[in-house]
């Protein structure tokens, strides 16, 4: 029988922490995680992302996540890909967890990003998510460096990074909605990451490795 699963194997992704669900973000969960970003993310005045559509009006920003999903989804490739991975706490949509990478067969580096609703933010979930895809990345897909970068005044992002390990790995400057931010890159390898004390469960890991080029 041909499911949505074996045409499109990313969906069938689960990585499960102690407290969290990550999976990929489908065309059902748009409104859930529409309704979490509505809900507040940051304070004003203090947006974390370089493109501020935190800040859209509520008509326009549940169409731009939309565009966002379904772009990611339709540029995903082996030489090139984004996987949004939804985050379940309590069955409730919370946040987004991203990692991607370029050229991932030669340089066995992955890229993460992330958001998390305000509500419930402080609780560690944070870590545990980029703990989540970052123990995928080097366990099951056999990086050997993971990246990311924040604002230098963006704390929160930079303390998560710092209790698992990340390094400094140099600053740039760059364009943010109107303005002009310094970012702080930071890098962790198999070597430098600060496991956490729980074990990842991950489910359908082959069939997307395979679907992503990863061997």
């Amino acid at each position: 029988m041909t499911t949505l699963g074996s045409i499109w194997p990313l969906f069938n992704l689960t990585l499960t922490t102690p407290r969290l669900e990550l999976r990929p973000i489908t065309d059902q969960d748009i409104p859930a995680a529409v309704a979490a970003a509505r809900g507040g993310i940051h304070d004003a005045g203090r947006n974390p992302f370089s493109t501020p559509w935190t800040e859209l009006p509520d008509e326009e920003l549940g169409p731009n996540m939309a565009r966002w999903y379904w772009r990611c989804r339709a540029e995903c490739r082996p030489e090139n890909w984004t996987l949004l991975l939804g985050i379940w706490h309590e069955g409730q949509f919370i946040g987004c967890q991203d990692v991607g990478a370029s050229d991932f067969t030669a340089l066995r580096t992955v890229t993460t990003g992330s958001w998390l609703k305000q509500s419930v933010q402080g609780r560690g979930l944070g870590k545990e998510m980029r703990a989540a895809v970052v123990l995928w990345a080097f366990n099951w897909l056999g990086a050997e460096a993971a990246e990311s970068e924040a604002a230098t005044w963006n704390s929160a992002s930079l303390g998560v990074s710092r209790s698992l390990g990340y390094e400094l790995n140099g600053t740039s400057r760059k364009a943010w909605g109107p303005k002009v931010e310094t970012l702080q890159h930071v890098r962790v390898t198999p070597q430098t990451f600060k496991r956490p004390d729980w074990q990842l469960q991950v489910e359908g890991h082959e069939a997307a490795a395979k679907f992503l080029g990863v061997r």
